[in-house]
């Protein structure tokens, strides 16, 4: 079994120095949504999926150290960056957990894939309150997805 695929794995209480300094920044966000938007955008840059190498690197989804993740740039399996989202976020103290599900999907109709549906808030509509989800898939982010849409299928955005 993957880790952390079909599972949230737990969140340390300690952060390492340099993960540290991100949540602080992310701590002066505004709101959620300008939250999500700067954690979004610190991992896309520093992290990528690729098609080829979730397979060729298979083994590396077993990777849950976060300080070898954290040290880590370029490809690194959905689920570890998802993993490190929702650090960023819950940490930053804008967030719960119970803000943040793991969502799933078939790339190419057989690769299991995860992304996660986070909340920011109520919006109304018609008198009524709901909870406004965004998508988020940063492992997409490089093969084309954008925010607030998942890879599925062949990846072609919604």
């Amino acid at each position: 079994m993957i880790p952390n695929l079909f599972s949230k794995y737990p969140l340390p209480e300690k952060l390492p120095k340099t993960i540290n300094e991100v949540v602080k920044q992310l701590k002066k966000s505004k709101n959620k949504e300008q939250c999500l938007k700067e954690a979004y955008q610190i991992l896309i840059k520093k992290y990528r999926g690729y098609k080829i190498l979730t397979y060729l690197k298979f083994h590396h989804a077993f990777i849950t150290n976060l300080n070898q993740l954290w040290l880590k740039s370029g490809f690194l399996h959905c689920t570890q960056m998802n993993y490190l989202l929702r650090l960023l976020l819950v940490k930053s103290k804008h967030f719960k957990e119970k803000d943040i599900v793991p969502k799933y999907s078939l790339t190419y109709y057989t690769s299991p894939h995860q992304y996660l549906q986070v909340r920011i808030g109520k919006m109304k509509e018609i008198d009524l309150e709901n909870d406004k989800f965004v998508n988020v898939d940063i492992w997409g982010a490089a093969n084309g997805i954008k925010f607030g849409d998942y890879a599925n299928g062949f990846f072609k955005s919604k």
